[in-house]
């Protein structure tokens, strides 16, 4: 089974940046598409930002222009950088990584947004 592994969250001031990866057991290459979604608390879980295996992305409207997402083929290895953060940004953020018959999340990564 695949596996997905988050990492880089932790605590940071309003407006500072972060840099999210989720690393991959296999090649991303095999996954259509990986995503990131987040889940503050109480709330549903939303997507923030995909890449296609061709390199088209798209971004919520409420990240963008500050979020980036970017895949690295050859280290397995899926990022989002993140920038001007903002106090609403804060929740776990998830990686997606999808195939033609499934879909493979890893467990999270917290990311908090406070002075």
């Amino acid at each position: 089974q695949v596996q997905l592994v988050e990492s880089g969250g932790g605590l940071v001031q309003p407006g500072g940046s972060l840099r999210l990866s989720c690393a991959a057991s296999e090649s991303i290459s095999n996954f259509y598409t990986m995503s990131w979604y987040r889940q503050a608390s109480g709330q549903q879980r939303e997507l923030v930002t995909f890449i296609t295996n061709n390199g088209v992305t798209n971004y919520q409207d409420s990240v963008k222009g500050r979020f980036a997402i970017s895949r690295d083929n050859a280290e397995n290895m899926l990022y989002l950088q993140m920038s001007s953060l903002k106090p609403e940004d804060t929740a776990v953020y998830y990686c997606k990584a999808t195939t033609a018959m499934k879909a493979y999340w890893g467990k999270g990564t917290l990311v908090t947004v406070s002075s």
